[in-house]
């Protein structure tokens, strides 16, 4: 009951906040343009060091993270494992990442770069070199980063420590149970409303590249009308996809479109200049990893350059305000990993896709236009960034079928970035619950789809896309905040893991005593009702006496039994410190290899097995007399008692 309380005021404080903001950028769009641009100007001219230095500091933690001795923890008990495979998981990071980017930026941005390179001759072969590296500066691990270190905050505190899987949930290193309150509640309506901007924001863009596409294929004349009708259509088929959940439409269509990315990124590969393509993959690679410092740190303060504002800043800055959003959706997609297979997984495997992509697109661009002399697809760069992508596939054989292939993707990358965009504001507006009401899914899947199409008629698209970029700095200050709330959480983690033995899998020591019914229980398999009566005897009897003694002591201790007894758990309260939980819970396997024939016959068999804060201990008590369950619970909580004491000395 206390979350659904916990919702209200985020539902209706964000809806409001939405309703009065869009009416201010619909009604006053180019005051408000203006207004939202001079501040940026501002940050870029005096703030612009704070950007680099917080994306350069999150690139550099979360490298240490995942290299260090923390990388075994799991994000959920010991015990998890993850929901999707590697393929599925890669597919939706893939898609609500940075799917659409890449299809409106891989020609585009290496040719501009060309063009128009920060420092230098343009159009010169040393400056298509730099127009690769930069472009791959600010499509890779640095991007990746962000995602990566937000997505682990969420998804450590909400797995390993049952937050809920909102973005409060950051600043629970800062203020701890305060997350509970208003200051939780602003920042949840601050993730909301920065969320359904930058979906509305990429989804007007995204339909102006979707028109001119089918203008360029099919002749369709690029009206507001259509670009109106494609808003609807993207909108009706993301509220659908988010309604079905994760499993069913986000994961299918994620899916689809990484197969469609694969299959057009072969075609332009194979139908192109395929040698120098792999060339360029491998020297452009090279290029970007050796100079990978000394980009992070260039702010061209030497050249007095306008460049870095337009472009680096720009992307820092949109990569910052969209990762409350993709963080909060890898997390929901990312329980059961380790911390090292999250981040180097999220970092490595999306910015290789990313670089195997800018190279098949910007590299065959910049061949046309350097090696064909072809200027043609560099003057329709320079007059509509929106067609670029189609003007360079009709330089291709089959360019109507690769056209074709590029409308689709661009539409379905849209539909997963909006119904992901409503997974996950409605995630913040109902306290991080996944079941809630199917109007509610509508509702946000729909609002997105409104502001846009409010947004887009009135002429407010810019300054949309400005508000959500210049709300990157305060976030990543509280980021930077939160990222050292939550080394120190890993830290103790990892005390508790060496206070413990540094194996939380180990059995216990089992003294000498009724050995045989403990062979009999291995070797026999036991059944359901089996394990029952052993939970309503010997176990709650044990945890029972152990809560009397501890009483006695002066310990609040309290057994609690849920599910029929399937789950008994014993919690002793440490008031300000953390808790002991020795929970014992039904568990059901397939049996091994070595029972007897007739035992087979049944599918399943029964353990009774240990579950500690940290997650399941992989030991069955099953057979295990009174004395030594309780001799195990001392144990266990003897080590619970050495931890805090480490905690304290900390």
């Amino acid at each position: 009951m206390k979350k659904k309380i916990l919702s209200n005021p985020v539902f209706y404080f964000s809806s409001m906040l939405l309703i009065l903001l869009i009416g201010v950028t619909a009604i006053f769009p180019e005051s408000t343009n203006s207004w939202l641009s001079q501040i940026q100007v501002g940050l870029v001219d005096h703030a612009s060091w704070l950007y680099i230095l917080t994306v350069a500091a999150i690139f550099l933690f979360v490298i240490y993270l995942g290299l260090s001795r923390f990388g075994d923890i799991r994000l959920g008990p010991d015990h998890s494992q993850p929901r999707f495979s590697y393929v599925s998981w890669f597919a939706m990071l893939f898609s609500a990442g940075m799917g659409i980017g890449i299809m409106f930026f891989g020609v585009a941005e290496p040719v501009m770069h060309y063009l128009n390179p920060p420092t230098g001759d343009a159009q010169t072969i040393e400056s298509a070199k730099e127009a690769m590296s930069i472009t791959f500066f600010h499509w890779g691990l640095h991007a990746w980063s962000v995602y990566a270190l937000v997505g682990l905050i969420l998804s450590y505190f909400s797995y390993r420590h049952s937050l809920p899987l909102t973005l409060r949930s950051a600043l629970f290193p800062l203020i701890g149970r305060k997350i509970w309150g208003p200051i939780g509640h602003a920042f949840d309506i601050f993730a909301i409303i920065g969320t359904i901007f930058g979906v509305a924001a990429s989804l007007g863009y995204g339909v102006i590249q979707i028109s001119s596409g089918l203008e360029t294929v099919f002749g369709i004349e690029n009206t507001t009308t259509l670009q109106l009708f494609l808003i609807v259509a993207v909108t009706f088929i993301a509220t659908a996809s988010a309604v079905s959940g994760v499993d069913k439409g986000i994961k299918i269509l994620s899916e689809v479109n990484l197969l469609m990315a694969v299959l057009l990124l072969s075609l332009v590969l194979f139908l192109g200049p395929t040698d120098h393509l792999l060339k360029a993959f491998l020297q452009n690679t090279g290029n970007y990893l050796s100079s990978v410092v000394h980009k992070t740190f260039n702010l061209y303060a030497y050249d007095h350059s306008s460049w870095l504002g337009g472009w680096t800043l720009m992307y820092w800055a949109w990569w910052l305000a969209w990762s409350p959003f993709v963080g909060m959706f890898i997390a929901k997609i990312s329980y059961g990993r380790t911390v090292r297979e999250f981040i180097f997984c999220i970092m490595l495997i999306p910015s290789f896709f990313n670089f195997l992509w800018m190279t098949v697109f910007g590299n065959s661009a910049l061949d046309i236009i350097i090696n064909s002399g072809d200027m043609s697809l560099a003057t329709a760069v320079k007059n509509d960034v929106a067609s670029s992508l189609f003007s360079f596939l009709s330089h291709f054989p089959f360019s109507s079928v690769l056209s074709v292939v590029g409308i689709f993707m661009v539409l379905v990358f849209f539909v997963t970035s909006a119904d992901s965009g409503a997974l996950v504001v409605n995630l913040l507006a109902s306290g991080g619950k996944d079941k809630n009401p199917t109007w509610q899914k509508v509702y946000w899947s729909f609002l997105i789809g409104v502001v846009a199409m409010v947004v887009f008629i009135a002429g407010g698209l810019e300054a949309l896309q400005t508000a959500t970029i210049l709300s990157a700095l305060p976030f990543a200050l509280i980021l930077l905040c939160a990222a050292v709330g939550l080394k120190k959480s890993l830290e103790l983690d990892y005390l508790k893991r060496q206070a413990i033995g540094g194996n939380l899998s180990s059995s216990p020591n089992i003294e000498q005593g009724n050995w045989k019914t403990r062979v009999r229980s291995i070797v026999n398999t036991p059944k359901a009702q089996h394990i029952k009566d052993f939970m309503e005897t010997s176990v709650i009897t044990s945890l029972t006496s152990v809560a009397s003694e501890m009483h006695k002591q002066g310990l609040d201790a309290e057994v609690r039994s849920l599910n029929e007894r399937n789950q008994i758990t014993l919690h002793i309260d440490h008031g300000k410190e953390i808790d002991f939980i020795y929970q014992v819970r039904i568990r059901e396997f397939e049996p091994p290899s070595f029972t007897l024939s007739e035992q087979k016959e049944n599918k399943t068999y029964y353990r009774a097995e240990v579950f500690l804060k940290e997650g399941g201990q992989n030991y069955d008590l099953m057979g295990y007399t009174n004395d030594q369950i309780i001799a195990d619970v001392i144990d266990q909580y003897e080590k619970h008692l050495h931890f805090l004491s480490l905690v304290r000395q900390t």
